[in-house]
């Protein structure tokens, strides 16, 4: 990361440098990436013909951007990947508060720098990832911390209160000739958002109400929550009447694509690195599915607030819990792999509670109940998509007596292979499922995890039913 060699105003002429707002600079860089159809956004899915037109068309309009959606739909990543489109390397005047252009200063220190030392005034090379700057909104930011306050330590020396100099300066201005990005913006109190007009339409700032006009080069952008999200704060309307460009951000769109982003983020491969146990677990296709299919339930039940949402993180959090408690059976008994079996499921309690938001009662048991209720429609939905009940009348039948079928999450594969045997028909049915899955019919451990999915896959259709005993599941009829 070598910058250009000039290093006075005179050799930065030299090179023919011309001043360019940033956003002029990020519209510029964004048009020769689109003319060489790189990817704007790279890693991002889902939004390719939905949200990132609208970014892009803000960006070609100069607008200040604000991103709107429930949590967990990229908002804030998308948002730090903006200094992409920025110049690799711009230069400023060397030893200023403000990051000032060396050619076309707007602050008066910088234009009194100028004048002083002419072309050979000192730069500096500021880097793209220093031009951008984040604020989480909380109630206690003040107008000190985003704009600036009058230093009454400069004052005392003997400036002037017109002199800005006395100032210290906020992040926004710390932001000059760069982004600047305010997270969940309705967590800002409504006369700090007031406080953001005049940078949003005059582009200025004035502090304190003396007359220091400071003409400020920022782009500003901002993420938010619908304003229904809760009722901690709304962003007031003339805000929003400011900004350029408002995009609203959603939830993936298909299970594919959510599978993909659970791909990207999640921690899944435990066989190697410094804390690896040295066991490969697989995921087969079909448990992937119920994950996501748990998740796409609880989008739409009536039991769960979908104005707070349930966040692609809960996707992510759930596949890396049931590859955990497959790898921990796996090193209970020995295995060096195993694949993740419905049993495993009943652990993604823990990774889904705080994630929902239940409408009514705000009890842990009944948010227990309802995270198990919607993994067994879950496993409904996938079982039924992919087999009928017509083959499994032997199977069934064999339960009328007192027989039970063991599947705690601690047998090994082998141990439940050889429970399979016990019941005629289910073996084989086994691996007919597996062979429909594109799976290894002969893998004990594919076998093991298709076996418990037939059988929980007759009991969420009522065929058969289940019962917990000493931390042991058990099937019967």
């Amino acid at each position: 990361m070598t910058h250009p060699p000039a290093a006075t105003v005179g050799q930065l002429k030299s090179t023919g440098y011309r001043p360019v707002s940033v956003k002029d600079e990020l519209r510029r860089n964004l048009i020769t990436r689109l003319r060489a159809s790189q990817d704007i956004f790279p890693g991002i899915v889902g939004y390719r013909d939905s949200v990132i037109p609208q970014v892009i068309n803000g960006i070609l309009a100069r607008h200040d951007l604000l991103f709107l959606g429930l949590r967990g739909q990229a908002k804030t990543r998308m948002l730090r990947m903006l200094p992409e489109l920025l110049d690799e390397w711009i230069p400023v005047l060397a030893d200023m508060e403000i990051n000032d252009d060396p050619i076309a200063p707007t602050t008066r220190a910088g234009q009194r720098l100028i004048s002083e030392h002419g072309d050979d005034a000192k730069i500096e090379w500021i880097h793209r990832s220093d031009r951008y700057h984040e604020k989480l909104a909380t109630p206690d930011v003040t107008i000190a911390d985003l704009i600036g306050e009058v230093d009454l330590v400069k004052h005392a020396e003997g400036r002037y209160l017109s002199d800005e100099a006395t100032m210290h300066f906020g992040l926004i201005p710390r932001s000059n000739r760069g982004i600047f990005a305010i997270n969940e913006l309705p967590d800002l109190a409504p006369r700090i958002q007031v406080g953001l007009f005049n940078v949003l339409e005059e582009r200025d700032i004035q502090i304190r109400g003396y007359p220091i006009r400071l003409a400020l080069d920022v782009c500003l952008v901002f993420s938010a929550n619908p304003e229904d999200y809760t009722n901690r704060g709304r962003i007031v309307t003339p805000l929003k009447d400011r900004i350029g460009s408002v995009i609203r951000t959603h939830y993936p769109e298909t299970i594919e694509e959510e599978l993909q982003i659970v791909e990207q983020n999640a921690w899944l491969q435990r066989q190697d690195g410094d804390s690896g146990s040295g066991i490969a677990v697989v995921v087969p296709r079909f448990m992937q599915g119920i994950v996501e299919q748990m998740v796409r339930q609880a989008r739409s039940s009536p039991h769960i607030s979908q104005a707070s949402g349930v966040s692609v993180r809960t996707s992510i959090t759930n596949a890396e819990t049931i590859v955990s408690n497959a790898e921990r059976r796996a090193i209970i008994t020995g295995e060096k792999y195993t694949v993740a079996r419905i049993c495993d499921l009943n652990h993604l309690v823990a990774s889904c509670r705080g994630k929902i938001e239940m409408t009514l009662a705000d009890d842990h048991v009944a948010e227990d109940k309802l995270i198990h209720s919607l993994i067994g429609e879950a496993v409904k939905h996938v079982f039924n998509g992919l087999t009928n009940l017509d083959g499994y009348e032997t199977i069934i039948e064999q339960f009328q007596g007192n027989l039970t079928f063991p599947c705690g999450d601690e047998l090994s594969a082998q141990e439940f292979v050889a429970n399979m045997k016990a019941i005629n028909g289910l073996l084989p049915a086994a691996r007919k499922l597996a062979g429909q899955l594109k799976l290894d019919k002969d893998d004990a451990a594919i076998l093991a995890c298709v076996g418990e999915f037939l059988l929980e896959g007759l009991y969420v259709n009522d065929r058969l039913s289940k019962y917990s005993a000493r931390g042991n599941t058990f099937f019967r009829k």
